[in-house]
């Protein structure tokens, strides 16, 4: 219940500053599929968990940095909403417990490239998380193209017991979220070379709903331009 609680308040937090100060958009191509689903999205920023919860009325878990965790008052709403964190030294635990709650019935989100994307544009080869946490559970993928100009990120330097970190995050400006149809994968996750290859299609299919996000965006601005 404190769970349903606090997502719900957060949401609500990050719905009136999107409003506020972003120009949010988000775009369907498919609604969310009933059930247990995973959702993966590329990472262009900090701001994206946050605005990945905009997507469900229902809690999701959501694969996060474990540094984050640390961070005073974060790190608490994020461990009583119960996202996962995730240490970049060892992700075994993450994606057990990813697992676990996908077989429970939960939806859970991460992002494919495993780290930030480069600040200046573009993207980070994929990781085959997501992959195998789909094939594992035997649940549909939900991609996700998150769409921002990258010369509005606020680039600063955080620290968290004494670990110093880049932060890529974006206050203000453009902010499009395409949500594609679900993608239902077969095959063996022990097949390495399949799941290597379903990875980049994935990657492939949410970089596609990157730049519709950026048709959308350019044909918005030229319409105000007329």
């Amino acid at each position: 219940m404190l769970r349903g609680l606090l997502y719900t308040f957060g949401r609500v937090l990050i719905a009136l500053y999107a409003r506020l100060f972003l120009d949010l958009e988000i775009l369907w191509q498919a609604p969310l599929p009933p059930g247990p689903k995973l959702i993966v999205a590329n990472h262009p920023s900090f701001t994206d968990p946050f605005a990945l919860a905009l997507l469900s009325s229902r809690p999701i878990s959501i694969l996060i940095t474990s540094i984050a965790f640390l961070v005073p008052v974060l790190g608490f709403y994020l461990k009583r909403a119960r996202h996962i964190p995730v240490d970049p030294a060892a992700g075994r635990p993450a994606f057990d417990e990813a697992l676990r709650r996908l077989k429970n019935g939960d939806t859970v989100a991460l992002f494919i490239e495993g780290k930030n994307s480069p600040p200046e544009g573009g993207f980070c080869p994929p990781r085959t998380g997501a992959v195998r946490l789909a094939l594992s559970a035997g649940v549909p993928i939900v991609p996700v193209g998150i769409q921002l100009s990258p010369e509005k990120l606020h680039i600063t330097q955080g620290k968290v017991k004494g670990q110093t970190y880049p932060e890529f995050w974006y206050l203000r400006g453009p902010f499009r979220m395409v949500v594609g149809e679900p993608i239902h994968l077969q095959g063996d996750v022990e097949d390495r070379s399949h799941v290597k290859a379903e990875s980049q299609r994935i990657m492939q299919r949410i970089i596609d709903l990157v730049k519709e996000g950026e048709q959308r965006l350019i044909g918005k601005r030229h319409s105000q331009s007329k």
